[in-house]
């Protein structure tokens, strides 16, 4: 029995150590992408931001969209532009790939649908997901994007606010998950993106509620990609995306230290994506950009508390959030004034 166990020990080292060799590979050898062509895709949150750049790369790819989000009129802009994609995609391509080929493949049809969906209730998840199976079809792909941020110091955020980002940026996911999992499971095939946030992997100051739901969210996405390993369902894929602070305005305002900013500026929405697409086209389990953020996560699990508070003071990033929580605080009391006269 001992002997079993070594054995079996010195086997494990060798599949660790060919992980990393394989790992390795994919950086010198670009993995192919694979074809969503057909596919449905579900995005939440695809009314702006993130959710309309991923929604404009699937169609890119044929994919079927289906967007939700709670906005309905600024979800059928995303609608409108996808279905713009569409359009240009819908031209007659010769099956050879030449200019003067005379058979021709049929043109693609567009296929774009949108939800008005509160992600934040899970009947709403509920009602919606029945809604799409029912006139769409089964869903291959689930984006789990949608997500808000309260901007307020912990001791002056109302209860509401706090449960509402927890609820959004990561009770969703379970949500959304557990009604179009089960027949995932059922075909063996699926792709669940949990879209997250560096602030998941490592805090700052002065937003407590959404570093924990991002938090939350990072935990939920590795406790289930576990469970479809444990339960040998290899035909289901998930990947992790955790950005650095992306450029979409939700922290408006965010500063680090002047003279790291030129190094470590805000992220390109259109980047972020790209880099995402590239992740989840090629199965990649987890993405952060820029590839610093690996680094600082290593860190932070090795160095001592103290330690990382230096280097935060050194970067900026200890209170880099305060002028955003300023700005938003002035926001709420210029309304407030207005609306008492």
């Amino acid at each position: 029995m001992r002997m079993m166990i070594i054995a079996e020990f010195f086997l494990v080292i060798l599949k660790v150590l060919w992980a990393f060799v394989t790992a390795g590979a994919k950086w010198i050898v670009r993995p192919k992408e694979k074809s969503v062509a057909g596919q449905v895709c579900v995005i939440t949150g695809a009314g702006s931001g993130l959710g309309r750049l991923f929604a404009k790369e699937f169609a890119r790819r044929r994919a079927v969209l289906v967007l939700w989000d709670i906005n309905s009129q600024s979800n059928e802009e995303t609608a409108e532009m996808v279905r713009e994609i569409y359009r240009e995609l819908d031209s007659p391509m010769p099956k050879d790939g030449t200019v003067g080929g005379v058979e021709e493949v049929p043109p693609f049809q567009p296929q774009v649908y949108t939800y008005v969906c509160d992600v934040g209730k899970r009947e709403s998840v509920y009602m919606t997901a029945e809604k799409v199976r029912r006139e769409v079809g089964e869903v291959d792909i689930l984006i789990n994007n949608a997500g808000v941020v309260s901007g307020h110091h912990l001791l002056e955020c109302p209860d509401e606010l706090i449960e509402r980002t927890l609820v959004v940026n990561c009770h969703a996911h379970f949500w959304t998950t557990k009604a179009f999992l089960p027949k995932m499971l059922e075909l063996n095939h699926g792709h669940i993106v949990t879209v997250a946030s560096s602030l998941g992997l490592f805090s700052t100051a002065g937003i407590e509620d959404y570093c924990a739901s991002k938090f939350g969210a990072i935990g939920f996405h590795e406790s289930l990609s576990h469970e479809l390993k444990a339960s040998e369902k290899d035909g289901i894929n998930m990947t992790l995306v955790c950005p650095y602070l992306v450029d979409t305005g939700m922290f408006k305002g965010c500063r680090i230290r002047k003279e790291i900013e030129p190094f470590l500026p805000p992220l390109k929405p259109e980047f972020c994506v790209t880099q995402s697409m590239r992740a989840i086209l090629t199965d990649q389990h987890m993405i952060c950009t820029p590839r610093i953020v690996y680094m600082v996560n290593f860190m932070k699990s090795i160095l001592p508390f103290e330690a990382i508070v230096c280097m935060y003071r050194f970067l900026g990033a200890d209170k880099c959030m305060y002028p955003f929580l300023a700005q938003r605080k002035e926001a709420m009391n210029n309304n407030e004034d207005k609306n008492g006269i």
